[in-house]
C-alpha cells in the first residue's frame, strides 16, 4: 500500500513538473495560444528589427512614459477596447505584432487576445525587465 502511495504521488509529481515545462510558463500563468511565438531578447530584437512588425507597449502610460523600447506604440491591454483599437488595423498590411510589458504577464494576455483576431503575434519574454536586464536601449 505505501508503495502504490509513494507511485502515485509521484507520478502527480511528474505530471505537473512536465505540463509546466511543456508550456514553458509558470503554473498560474496563461499560457500561449494560436498564433503566438514568446521570443528571448535576441530573437524579439530581430523580429522587431524588421519593417513590417507593428511594436506595441502594453503596459499603462505612466510605466511607458518612464521608458520604452525605440519605436513602441503605447496601447494599454487592461483598457477596454484594447483589441478594437485602430492602430491594429493597420497590422492587416503588416506580417507581425510584437508585444511586451514589464514581466510578460500581461503582453502574453495580448499576445493571446490578438492572435484571437486572427493576427501573428511575438512576445517578449520576461518583458521589459529582460531587455533592460540583456542592455538593450530604452528612450523616454
Amino acid at each position: 500500500m505505501k508503495t502504490i502511495l509513494t507511485i502515485m504521488t509521484s507520478l502527480l509529481a511528474m505530471t505537473m513538473a512536465t505540463s509546466c515545462y511543456r508550456n514553458n510558463v509558470a503554473p498560474n500563468a496563461e499560457p500561449a495560444k494560436g498564433n503566438v511565438t514568446t521570443q528571448k531578447v535576441e530573437h524579439f530584437q530581430q523580429t522587431i528589427e524588421q519593417d513590417n512588425t507593428l511594436l506595441i507597449d502594453v503596459r499603462t502610460p505612466k510605466e511607458f512614459a518612464d521608458g520604452h523600447i525605440a519605436n513602441a506604440i503605447n496601447i494599454d491591454v487592461n483598457q477596454p477596447g484594447f483589441a478594437d483599437n485602430p492602430t491594429f488595423g493597420t497590422s492587416k498590411k503588416r506580417h507581425a505584432i510584437a508585444v511586451y510589458c514589464r514581466s510578460g504577464k500581461r503582453s502574453l494576455k495580448a499576445a493571446n487576445i490578438l492572435a484571437g483576431k486572427g493576427f501573428t503575434v511575438y512576445n517578449l519574454d520576461g518583458g521589459i525587465l529582460a531587455w533592460q536586464q540583456s542592455g538593450k536601449p530604452t528612450t523616454k
